[in-house]
């Protein structure tokens, strides 16, 4: 465990170095990984801790580089995989979701999901964009969506464009930015910077919530 968590910390870190040699070894095979790890975090509950921000900034800043990745196929397939993880977490959520709330455990009540589903009916459209951008939160949230009975025709529309939005700053900003010399000699300050920038909503919340709770 410990070493997988190791492992972890140091993809994520000097993910430039990983994803140019999974690259260099795997060419355009590197596309179904990307798909794979992409699908992954958005799909499956139990995999959050996946880079999704820092990968998607990586993997632009080697396609301006030519180093082998097609900035157009990045967009198209990651894209796909997105959505597609989406709509698995939502249908899973959906399936089993209620299930688990037949019975009142002690951390999984009904009332929370009666709470969860007047949430999502007010402010499901804003919640799946916004979740996107924010790890872990964007992990969890469809699977949410499902739970509470959120409507799929609303949901899958505002899935789209989180989606959209989401591959496409996380790949442009790594093609704009990621070849200058400040970014490359601090790659790994750079990804800090990214995952630090993207829990300032959960720490805003935490926040803001304890202050509401005075």
């Amino acid at each position: 465990m410990f070493d997988a968590i190791k492992f972890l910390i140091d993809f994520v870190l000097h993910i430039d170095k990983h994803l140019f040699e999974i690259v260099s070894k795997y060419d355009t095979w590197t596309y179904l990984i990307l798909f794979l790890i992409l699908f992954a975090e958005t799909g499956l509950v139990v995999t959050p801790l996946l880079p999704g921000d820092s990968l998607l900034f990586a993997a632009g800043a080697i396609a301006a580089s030519s180093g082998g990745l097609s900035i157009g196929y990045l967009i198209l397939i990651l894209f796909i995989a997105v959505f597609a993880g989406d709509n698995t977490n939502y249908f899973i959520g959906n399936f089993i979701g209620p299930k688990v709330f037949e019975r009142n455990y002690r951390l999984l009540k009904h009332e929370y999901l009666e709470q969860t589903r007047n949430f999502y009916a007010k402010h499901g459209g804003k919640a799946v964009i916004m979740a996107r951008f924010v790890p872990i939160v964007r992990t969890f949230a469809p699977f949410v969506a499902g739970v509470g009975s959120m409507k799929y025709r609303r949901f899958i529309g505002f899935s789209i464009l989180g989606s959209f939005l989401w591959i496409n700053i996380g790949l442009w900003a790594g093609y704009f930015f990621g070849g200058l010399e400040f970014v490359k000699n601090n790659f790994s300050l750079v990804v800090l910077a990214i995952i630090l920038i993207s829990l300032l909503p959960i720490v805003i919340g935490i926040i803001r919530n304890k202050n509401l709770e005075r």
